[in-house]
């Protein structure tokens, strides 16, 4: 990522904001919601507005903002990659680099359940709304949605999620929700990634509002996947993770889930921004040969 485009984009910041309305406004929208494979391969980026910045052994990784741009466009600049799931800032800074260009864009609505905070599971809506979804000409937006039984706050969270998968099933954008059975332990939040939770999880989350006709969701890959997918007849998007320790067998996994008849594609993203060996060109490529 060049210097001189940085400061580009902080000068447009400061002299021209409109400068990104406008870029929203003019963008070329996708003629579909999947890609030439006839499935979607999204790169996620939503991370770093709820403060989570590790990638494997690396605590800061996604600070870099210089580095995490020159990854995600390497990423979109591979025709097979037909979206991306960011927080505002990040499709802004995308936005004015030209990277979005016929791509599917999925804004990011909860972040206010901040990385190990006390009140993490009550996951305010802090990001985009229904209504700037919409007004910027995204395709969706996603929101997470944690449940914990035994948090009293997970009642408002759920409560808020539905209310957006409504607003934006109104205006025919997609919904995707990313649901996790939860539990605190050690003080920290922590999903229960049994294929049992996942399974009750997307059962949960497919019941969300007034309509589902425009809900997608994003589940993690666990055992037994066909348990998980046979729960909902909702598309599914295969969550990756964290860099995995064993990107074959992640690999690997990730291509057995595919093979489920709702599972339409992949949404990663530090498995492909961040892989051991820092080659995104290839984990991408290696993602697209899945598909």
């Amino acid at each position: 990522m060049p210097a001189d485009r940085l400061r580009e984009i902080t000068r447009a910041r400061l002299h021209r904001p409109a400068a990104f309305a406008e870029a929203a406004a003019s963008r070329e929208r996708p003629d579909s919601l999947v890609g030439p494979s006839g499935r979607a391969l999204i790169v996620a980026a939503d991370h770093t507005a709820r403060g989570t910045l590790r990638s494997g052994a690396r605590p800061l990784a996604m600070a870099d903002r210089a580095d995490l741009l020159d990854r995600l466009c390497t990423a979109l600049a591979r025709p097979e990659v037909n979206g991306v799931l960011a927080s505002a800032d990040i499709i802004e800074d995308l936005l004015f680099l030209g990277a979005l260009e016929g791509k599917a864009v999925f804004g990011s609505m909860n972040r206010g359940g901040l990385s190990g905070a006390r009140w993490e599971v009550d996951d305010r809506f802090t990001g985009y709304t229904p209504e700037a979804i919409s007004r910027f000409r995204l395709e969706g937006g996603k929101m997470l949605l944690r449940l914990d039984y035994a948090d009293s706050s997970t009642a408002r969270t759920m409560e808020s999620c539905a209310a957006a998968v409504n607003a934006l099933g109104d205006a025919g954008k997609v919904a995707m929700v990313e649901p996790f059975i939860a539990y605190r332990a050690d003080d920290l939040v922590r999903n229960d990634l049994s294929t049992e939770a996942v399974t009750r999880a997307a059962a949960i989350a497919s019941g969300l509002g007034h309509s589902s006709m425009h809900t997608w969701l994003k589940l993690p890959v666990v055992a037994d996947m066909e348990r998980v997918a046979a729960a909902t007849t909702l598309p599914v998007v295969l969550l990756g993770g964290d860099a995995a320790a064993d990107p074959e067998a992640a690999y690997a996994a990730w291509a057995k889930a595919l093979e489920l008849p709702n599972v339409v594609g992949l949404t990663v993203g530090r498995s492909l921004l961040y892989p051991a060996d820092d080659d995104v060109e290839t984990a991408v490529d290696t993602a697209v040969g899945l598909l």
